[in-house]
């Protein structure tokens, strides 16, 4: 048999030995040894650990693969005929750093494996090679491995969940806001985030630390409006033993803990005036000092924060501080409630059905159009977080595996439901009086293709008409 036909046969029985256990995340490993008996033993071995396993008699082999296909980890022979195991080692960390790369040296060529050690090779082998110790040694490279796809997987899922895309609107006012956010993400400015309640400010505030130098650093929030002064500001800078009654022991405060990263202070319309002016003299100087103690500590934080208030009516009646607020609201965003944006509801739809659906391991094969009419025409005035939990409870309560009124809960009782209509229409069907029909049908034909998420078929229905004289009014109306 040739060295081709040989290494060929060998990546065979390979994939064949990993297809019911390695899976697509299985670790890949490719072995280059000009001895395609020791080769084939080799590639026999690790295959029966689960790897998914490539083995090539020639160094030359070997480097074509590396160059065309992604390994995990490398096992090469140091002396070959044609490119040596320190060429394939260079070749294995140019294609990635991350490539582990195991070499296998005869006796005589120790000073060579020591040199490819310092060059990144994981570890060397000698011969003659004992099976065993070549397990432990991919073992303990694997190891490596799957701890950086965990760290990977666990960044993407951040990302997912805190980046960008976890703030869901196709709205003019969502995208605005992303928009904004991309620009303030990368600063160390201080940020003050305005909305309503349930608007999703923590959220906002997760999005920009994940995007910021500091993502790797803590995020820590903090609730100004639940607790007590004296807590508020053991919680914000810490104490020392014995500076009040229940202090056993020092501990360390919001501040300290979020050291390099990022500080957010939700609520902060609500924080006591004395708490108020300790804050005002930490963003000014940037050191902290615990209760009782009169040693400063030097923090580097930056600080997001969040109200539902009015600050600057606060500032007027009295109980924020006019110089603080300036300190706070470097830049400010606003989120807007989700009556004034209700062409994103068919889209927070989607994506908590599917993310409820997910974490209650429930099959949800969609929602029904009445249902989706009902979430459609509701106020919100708890906005995005009732939405996400009349969901949810959508999610829990079904037993047919589609959504429908039935499952709604009872706050959506039609006494409550209130028309969600553009802000040009807030003061009802009067102020379409005078305009011309054109524009009238116009903005019933957006209206309701935003209500079914851009449903052609359902919204033809809704509006009584043909999916061709949908089409055609889509058309002469430019609408998207």
């Amino acid at each position: 048999m040739s060295s081709t036909a040989a290494s060929t046969a060998v990546h065979e029985i390979s994939s064949e030995a990993v297809s019911s256990v390695g899976g697509p995340a299985a670790i890949r490993v490719l072995v280059v040894d000009n001895d395609i008996v020791h080769a084939r033993t080799m590639g026999e071995v690790l295959s029966r650990l689960g790897h998914q396993v490539t083995v090539v008699g020639s160094g030359g082999e070997g480097s074509r693969r590396i160059e065309s296909e992604a390994f995990d980890i490398v096992v090469t022979d140091l002396m070959m005929n044609d490119i040596g195991g320190l060429e394939i080692l260079a070749r294995a960390k140019r294609a990635s750093a991350e490539t582990e790369v195991i070499v296998v040296t005869g006796h005589g060529t120790i000073p060579s494996a020591v040199s490819a050690m310092q060059q990144g090779a994981f570890t060397y082998l000698q011969k003659p090679l004992d099976m065993a110790h070549l397990r432990a040694a991919v073992e303990k490279a694997a190891e490596g491995v799957r701890l950086r796809r965990q760290n990977q997987e666990l960044h993407r899922r951040l990302d997912e969940k805190f980046g960008f895309e976890g703030v869901v609107g196709s709205s003019p006012q969502m995208l605005g806001l992303i928009e904004r956010l991309k620009r303030i993400a990368p600063t160390d400015a201080t940020v003050l985030i305005q909305g309503e309640t349930g608007t999703g400010k923590e959220l906002v505030a997760q999005a920009i630390h994940q995007n910021s130098p500091r993502k790797n650093k803590p995020f820590v929030a903090l609730n100004c409006a639940a607790l007590s002064e004296n807590i508020l500001e053991s919680e914000l800078f810490g104490h020392v033993r014995g500076a009040f009654t229940d202090a056993s022991s020092d501990r360390v405060g919001k501040f300290e803990y979020a050291n390099g990263g990022t500080l957010f202070l939700d609520e902060v319309g609500d924080m006591p005036m004395a708490t108020q002016i300790k804050l005002l003299r930490v963003l000014e100087s940037g050191e902290i000092t615990r209760v009782g103690s009169n040693t400063p500590v030097r923090v580097n934080v930056r600080i997001l924060s969040a109200t539902n208030r009015n600050l600057e009516e606060a500032i007027a009646s009295g109980p924020f501080r006019s110089d603080l607020y300036h300190r706070l609201k470097v830049v400010t965003i606003g989120i807007p409630p989700l009556r004034d944006r209700a062409a994103d509801i068919p889209l927070l739809i989607e994506h908590f059905v599917k993310h409820f659906a997910k974490r209650h391991a429930k099959t949800i094969k969609g929602m029904s159009l009445p249902a989706r009419m009902k979430l459609g025409s509701y106020a919100w005035p708890g906005n995005v977080r009732q939405l996400r939990n009349v969901i949810e409870s959508m999610v829990v309560v079904d037993c047919d595996e589609m959504l429908d009124v039935d499952d709604l809960p009872l706050e959506l009782e039609p006494d409550t439901a209130v028309a969600a209509v553009p802000a040009d229409m807030q003061s009802g069907l009067a102020a379409l009086v005078g305009r011309p029909l054109e524009e009238v049908e116009k903005i019933f034909i957006g209206e309701t293709l935003k209500l079914t998420g851009g449903n052609r078929e359902q919204a033809a229905d809704l509006l009584g008409i043909g999916e061709r004289t949908l089409y055609r009014k889509i058309k002469e109306y430019q609408l998207t």
